[in-house]
């Protein structure tokens, strides 16, 4: 990975699922949530994978004016980001114009399994690279304190706010840290699903997508 600033979607992150799916899905009832979930996650990789190249693009351009426009808001001086693994919405546009307004940046940082989050500094163009799970960092890890608010992406959400995501619990484990930061969920608005909550869960603040 160089430092070239335009976010390239990377090709690692969930296998791709072999079923298209209409686009708003509701989980199954027969069997438990977990069952329920893995079934759900699939149908909504295929979903998310089989979008149009210039619908994803205008709708990735749409999510970046909404969360400009939301951090014209809040006045946030740092927020932790994502880089996008497969079909995710790219942000790079609105990350540089936060970056252009002052806001410091960063990305999140797998150090243990099992365990919550770090977040590295990151400068947009600066070397990256992946790490064992694929994930791309900064090269030069520059580990700091918790932002105030996170970019979440989500594969799904409903409507209470809950957010389906790969099933590793990493964004859980994080956000059962106190203080708690604000939780912004990034999704496409055919991402929404019916699934249920598990004890662990913990609704996002807010989800942003192309329609709002």
């Amino acid at each position: 990975m160089t430092s070239d600033q335009r976010i390239t979607r990377l090709t690692q992150g969930p296998p791709p699922a072999s079923e298209q799916t209409s686009p708003a899905v509701k989980a199954g009832t027969a069997g438990p949530v977990a069952a329920d979930k893995a079934a759900l996650r699939k149908q909504l990789l295929a979903v998310r994978r089989n979008l149009p190249a210039d619908t994803r693009a205008q709708w990735d351009a749409d999510i970046c004016r909404h969360i400009v426009a939301w951090w014209h808001e809040t006045q946030l001086d740092a927020l932790g980001v994502y880089w996008p693994l497969r079909d995710e919405p790219d942000l790079h546009p609105a990350y540089a114009e936060l970056a252009r307004l002052g806001v410091r940046l960063s990305l999140p940082v797998v150090l243990q399994r099992d365990a919550p989050l770090d977040f590295a500094a990151w400068q947009i163009g600066e070397p990256l690279v992946k790490d064992a799970m694929g994930i791309a960092v900064p090269a030069e890890l520059r580990i700091g304190p918790y932002p105030p608010a996170l970019l979440v992406p989500c594969l799904g959400f409903n409507a209470a706010g809950y957010r389906l995501g790969y099933g590793g619990g990493f964004y859980d484990r994080t956000l059962e840290k106190e203080p708690r930061p604000a939780t912004v969920g990034i999704a496409y608005s055919c991402l929404a699903a019916e699934f249920g909550s598990d004890g662990h869960d913990i609704a996002l603040d807010r989800i942003i997508t192309e329609a709002g």
